[in-house]
């Protein structure tokens, strides 16, 4: 093992019904703890969150409502998950963004205090974007084995955002997408890579998406995932404060067409 341990340390994942902290609940937890001696301890729990577990996150993790329908709450589970947690620092892969505070808020909902602030918490995807920097120089060197020369002047970049481009296509031409579009494949096709790229996007700034039905909701704020149209009709005032609030032109112009367009109806 190369890594020097002076305490356990307890690497964990969460799977969640989404990624919303406070909306969203844990559906499955796993705990590799890493003692000192190099020797190691995992358990896995899955958790019923009390609620229906949306398509988009089975598509991701693969869990089902029928897979978590007789799986103890995570209120049942609380006491048990924070002891095996006792007298470690933490590691995990994104862990600071999402693991970290879904867990805490799911010990706080339960009135369980999981403190991190005596805890060492190590988050390897830090780590990974720090060393392989996501970059165009970086690209270019992994898909081309090339350094870039003359960085940021805009012929320089241009050229060799196609040939990454281009190279990316004879690595990954037909292969399945991983995540959320598992569904969908790497075309060597202007229109699917266009598709894959601009995602679910109604807006650039991605202030309204696209849902699993194909309507548009908004992606932020206090209605997030409503129907954009129910809001403009039901909240007419919402439309005004984003005409003048500090949104994008491009936003206020999708906002505005989905406006006119429940009007024509």
């Amino acid at each position: 093992m190369n890594l020097h341990l002076k305490k356990p340390l307890a690497i964990f994942d969460l799977e969640a019904t989404g990624i919303s902290i406070t909306q969203d609940r844990i559906v499955e937890i796993s705990i590799l703890k890493v003692f000192p001696t190099g020797e190691k301890e995992i358990k896995t729990w899955k958790v019923n969150p009390g609620m229906p577990i949306p398509p988009a996150s089975t598509r991701i993790h693969g869990i089902t409502d029928e897979d978590v329908k007789d799986c103890p709450t995570f209120k049942l589970l609380a006491r048990e998950i924070n002891k095996f947690f006792e007298g470690c620092d933490l590691g995990g892969f994104n862990l600071i963004k999402f693991d970290v505070p879904m867990l805490v808020e799911e010990f706080l909902r339960v009135d369980l205090e999981f403190d991190v602030t005596h805890r060492k918490i190590v988050d390897a995807q830090r780590i990974f974007h720090m060393m392989e920097p996501r970059t165009l120089s970086a690209a270019y060197k992994f898909y081309c084995g090339l350094e870039l020369v003359n960085a940021h002047s805009a012929e320089a970049d241009t050229i060799a955002t196609f040939e990454v481009l281009d190279a990316q296509l004879g690595r990954y031409d037909g292969m399945q997408v991983p995540g959320d579009k598992m569904d969908c494949k790497i075309e060597n096709d202007v229109t699917c890579l266009a598709k894959l790229t601009m995602s679910n996007q109604v807006d650039f700034a991605g202030r309204m998406v696209f849902n699993n039905d194909g309507f548009e909701v908004f992606n932020f704020g206090k209605h997030k995932d409503k129907k954009v149209a129910d809001i403009l009709k039901s909240d007419p005032s919402y439309y005004d404060w984003m005409l003048k609030g500090d949104f994008s032109l491009d936003t206020k112009r999708k906002l505005t067409e989905i406006k006119l367009r429940g009007f024509g109806k």
